[in-house]
């Protein structure tokens, strides 16, 4: 318990961090100097005001200095990186398998509100996870079964199977391959781009870590849900379809994140 609770509190940090990749990434900012500032008025943020979702609380959801709005995107990564930080460690212990995990999470949410803002995922997270990813396959094969995930949800237990190095680089290129060709199909039939090589470098990313057949059901989620939702909002917002950009990537990570927690089903 003690060790999940501190990993929620670590997690919490690093969704703070997060939330700097996210706003300066896109813009090729470094999220080292200078040190957090108001998006709005610029003013750099006391460390009072800048502890995760606790200064959100007692700021009521703004600045204090031009009192504009904080945005709710804030506290929701800090919260939900604390919280898959605390579910990994909670379900693998103080283990290499829990750091792992944590990485992927926090790649993820990191990207997934990335592309949702911005329409940008930072090669800073999709190449550098990708290398993290293929890394990490030499020393803590991990990658749970596509089929035991589907048996799972109808209650059967089943155990994680370990992913090698092969199996990474396969996860990352198949995947990747088979959207970049998509993509490419489109371009050459609509002229003009349907997907952004960020897409493609985010699955190749995913596929280091969680191996060909999860990476694949996890795309295959993320279509579906993105051009499910995307045609909604378009109807809605009565917006041009030619014109609609969709945030594919973060479809993707959201669908990679089910992926990931139904992992966690693992006994």
């Amino acid at each position: 318990m003690i060790e999940a609770i501190s990993a929620a509190v670590f997690g919490l940090l690093i969704g703070s961090f997060l939330n700097v990749c996210i706003q300066r990434l896109p813009e090729d900012e470094s999220v080292v100097r200078p040190r957090s500032r108001c998006p709005q008025c610029r003013h750099p943020i006391a460390w009072y005001d800048n502890i995760p979702l606790l200064s959100y609380l007692l700021l009521r959801a703004r600045c204090r200095h031009c009192q504009e709005r904080i945005p709710a995107r804030y506290p929701i990564v800090e919260a939900l990186t604390g919280a898959l930080f605390a579910a990994g460690v909670a379900h693998f212990g103080l283990t290499l398998a829990a750091a792992k995990f944590c990485l992927l999470a926090a790649l993820l949410v990191g990207l997934t509100f990335s592309d949702l803002e911005t329409r940008i995922l930072p090669d800073e997270l999709t190449l550098g996870g990708l290398a993290a990813g293929l890394a990490l396959a030499w020393f803590l094969p991990m990658e749970p079964d596509i089929v035991s995930i589907i048996v799972g949800l109808f209650g059967a237990d089943w155990s994680a199977k370990g992913v090698s190095m092969a199996e990474s680089a396969v996860g990352a290129l198949i995947p990747a391959g088979m959207l970049w060709a998509s993509g490419a199909l489109f371009q050459l039939i609509r002229g003009k781009e349907g997907l952004g090589l960020g897409d493609v470098k985010m699955l190749a990313m995913m596929g280091a870590f969680l191996g060909l057949r999860n990476t694949v059901f996890a795309l295959i989620v993320g279509s579906l849900s993105g051009s499910v939702l995307g045609l909604i909002y378009i109807k809605l917002k009565r917006q041009d379809p030619g014109t609609y950009e969709l945030p594919f990537g973060t479809f993707l990570g959201f669908a990679a994140l089910l992926t990931l927690l139904l992992s966690l089903r693992t006994g």
